[in-house]
């Protein structure tokens, strides 16, 4: 469903753009990505609309067939889990770890954005399909209003990307791209 509304007080939520993940992909798709999410952040402190950047540091500790990546037990190398340049934090922006998939997991996140006055969350990050799929999945579930801006969300895996934004992002949410969604900011401010 194409994006139809910006509520009074959206929040932009940013996944895991952070050193560790997106210095190992230089590709176009990450760096049309990590440009389309550091607009969407100066828009939303523009408007004084609330910025939240997550990045994570762990994962969780249950088995899987994929298994783990190597090393992936090992401590993060420094400065890894650090926000990527880009993203230009400012003292306004709201800072999250998670330690799994989704950024509501154990953060405190819902509460900050009902504290915040957010009824509807712009998503943006890396990877389409892990992180960003995740947190949507449970933006919807806690009851905000979810917007997926498509053009500032990458993933390794093309296909993944490609099934989550046309297969299960129009059943959690809106979709959008940044500038659809900077000028609907525009019009509702």
């Amino acid at each position: 469903m194409a994006l139809t509304t910006i509520d009074p007080t959206p929040a932009l939520v940013v996944i895991d753009l952070q050193k560790g993940i997106v210095s190992a992909r230089t590709d176009s798709p990450v760096t049309a990505a990590v440009k389309q999410a550091t607009d969407l952040a100066t828009e939303f402190r523009r408007h004084g609309l609330p910025v939240v950047l997550v990045n994570v540091t762990g994962r969780a500790p249950g088995r899987t067939e994929a298994g783990r990546r190597s090393g992936s037990s090992a401590a993060l190398p420094p400065g890894w889990a650090d926000l990527i340049d880009e993203l230009d934090v400012q003292p306004t922006d709201q800072l999250i770890t998670k330690r799994r998939r989704s950024a509501f997991h154990d953060t405190g996140l819902d509460t900050l954005l009902r504290d915040l006055g957010a009824t509807q969350v712009v998503l943006a990050g890396i990877s389409t399909s892990s992180g960003v799929e995740s947190t949507a999945r449970s933006a919807s579930d806690y009851g905000y209003h979810v917007v997926l801006a498509t053009d500032a969300m990458a993933d390794p895996d093309a296909d993944a990307h490609r099934h989550s934004v046309e297969r299960v992002f129009p059943k959690l949410g809106e979709t959008a791209t940044a500038a659809e969604i900077t000028v609907m900011l525009e019009t509702t401010r």
